[in-house]
């Protein structure tokens, strides 16, 4: 079984000690949305996150009253610290993890959510069998990183840990070919609040009217075309990807 690197554990130790909650919160309220949404037909009492992060998603999905049970596991110290310390009453159990190694029983648990993390991911395949292991359903975010040129681009995406590019028919491929069926899929924009959130507050950009127009109005114009143009268009503009999955029946493997 793959483990995380020592090298990796100690980068992402640190990952959660800085003074960026806010955007954080931002973040993740749109991703217990998606999360909520594509999960609205299943029954799920017992869920677990895993890579939980601060538990900022946690504390969403905790105060909508999503499930009974919340478990989390995260590699980082800092997270699971941060995670302990919001005392969310449905929060059952969290651990630290090696990154490929789920501590629990096969059908453990109703769902398990994994949402901005694949990217993150050397080994993805090793770590979505583990995941179907312990749940029959599944439900993944990934951001839609991948652009013509991305290539050109890779110090940004570097930076922020990013190894993996996704598109919403490479995640599929991806889920599908280790024997996962798509049930439920949503593709979304990053709400207006959050980019300006990020360039005026996190990047520290000089805000100004034009600039605040200007990112009302691509994501309003993004939107429209969507509509109108249909599903490929909208995951064409989309920033991210959620998809709610459960284990075929044909359960194919390609390894």
């Amino acid at each position: 079984m793959a483990a995380a690197t020592n090298n990796v554990i100690e980068a992402y130790n640190d990952f959660y000690t800085g003074n960026e909650v806010e955007w954080r919160m931002l973040g993740a309220k749109a991703k217990a949305r998606n999360i909520i949404e594509v999960c609205k037909n299943i029954e799920a009492n017992k869920v677990l996150e895993v890579g939980a992060g601060d538990g900022s998603i946690l504390h969403y999905l905790d105060e909508w009253k999503f499930a009974a049970e919340l478990y989390a596991l995260e590699i980082a110290e800092s997270g699971v610290s941060l995670i302990k310390k919001r005392k969310l009453a449905s929060v059952k159990e969290i651990k630290t993890f090696d990154g490929y190694t789920i501590p629990y029983a096969d059908n453990a648990f109703d769902l398990v959510i994994l949402a901005h993390v694949l990217e993150h991911v050397e080994h993805e395949r090793v770590l979505i069998r583990e995941l179907k292991r312990v749940a029959k359903h599944l439900v993944i975010e990934v951001p839609l990183d991948y652009r013509f040129g991305v290539d050109k681009r890779m110090k940004h995406f570097l930076d922020y840990g990013h190894i993996n590019m996704y598109t919403p028919t490479l995640i599929r491929f991806l889920l599908q070919s280790e024997g996962l069926e798509i049930v439920s899929d949503k593709t979304s924009l990053t709400p207006p609040e959050t980019i300006k959130f990020c360039e005026f507050n996190v990047l520290k950009k000089q805000k100004s009217f034009m600039k605040v127009l200007k990112i009302e109005l691509e994501y309003n114009i993004k939107k429209i075309l969507g509509r109108l143009l249909g599903k490929n268009r909208t995951e064409q503009f989309g920033n991210a990807y959620t998809v709610l999955t459960k284990t075929s029946a044909q359960n194919l493997q390609i390894f």
